[in-house]
């Protein structure tokens, strides 16, 4: 039930990093799955999880709207940039894995902060 609690916590407090995009930079979903870490206590690789899905899955669901909304174009063009000859699908994953990584580190670091001194 934590893990779950983490999940829609890093998912929720990442939405709203999302809507504040103009005012905060990207890496400010690190400081969301952090702060969800923080404050529910899980282990270490429990924490990793549930921030790196969290962020993943938002990373996902944002990258396919924001392709969805432009008819692919600038998916596209980045693909090709990239070498990925143009696979807009795979650029999406990738996206949501650099993410998963950023939160899943984010809120291992979180986990650790609740570990007491020995």
């Amino acid at each position: 039930m934590k893990f779950i609690a983490t999940f829609i916590l890093t998912v929720l407090l990442g939405y709203i990093v999302y809507v504040l995009n103009d005012l905060l930079p990207w890496w400010t979903i690190a400081v969301a799955a952090f702060i969800a870490a923080a404050i529910v206590p899980l282990k270490p690789w429990a924490s990793f999880l549930a921030g790196f899905l969290g962020v993943a899955l938002l990373w996902w669901v944002l990258a396919s709207f924001i392709d969805q909304a432009n008819a692919g174009v600038m998916a596209k063009r980045m693909a090709e940039v990239l070498p990925l000859k143009g696979n807009t699908i795979l650029l999406i994953i990738i996206t949501g894995v650099v993410g998963g990584l950023v939160g899943g580190l984010a809120a291992l670091t979180g986990s650790f902060t609740r570990k007491k001194a020995a």
